[in-house]
């Protein structure tokens, strides 16, 4: 967008491409640890209960990668159909410190706020 220059725009986008791979990578070496518990393996109690509560953060951590990993896919689409920067909601500039933080914003700081009342 207007206020973005083709080196922010450039790093911007290696950020997208790697973040997009780290993301892969941590699904991929996360899998195993979202199968279930096998209640019938003879290990202690407070065990199963510590091998469970490992199971539901792995599989919300999951859920949390699967997300941003959709976030950054459309990031990076928008590139493709120069509509990246600019806010989803009121299409002006999202600014450069914001993409630099989180790349895959679609949103600027006004209507994230607004989006994030809106959705609790």
């Amino acid at each position: 967008m207007d206020d973005l220059t083709t080196g922010e725009l450039d790093e911007l986008k290696a950020s997208l491409e790697t973040l997009c791979k780290d993301l892969r990578r941590l699904l991929d070496t996360t899998r195993d640890g979202t199968r279930p518990v096998k209640l019938d393996e003879p290990i202690g109690r407070l065990t199963r209960m510590d091998a469970i509560q490992q199971q539901s953060m792995s599989s919300a951590n999951r859920r949390s990668y699967d997300i941003r990993l959709k976030q950054v896919q459309q990031a990076l689409a928008a590139f493709g159909q120069d509509r990246y920067g600019a806010c989803r909601r009121c299409t002006e500039p999202i600014g450069y410190r914001r993409l630099k933080a989180r790349p895959e914003s679609s949103y600027c700081l006004e209507c994230q706020d607004e989006v994030d009342r809106k959705h609790g």
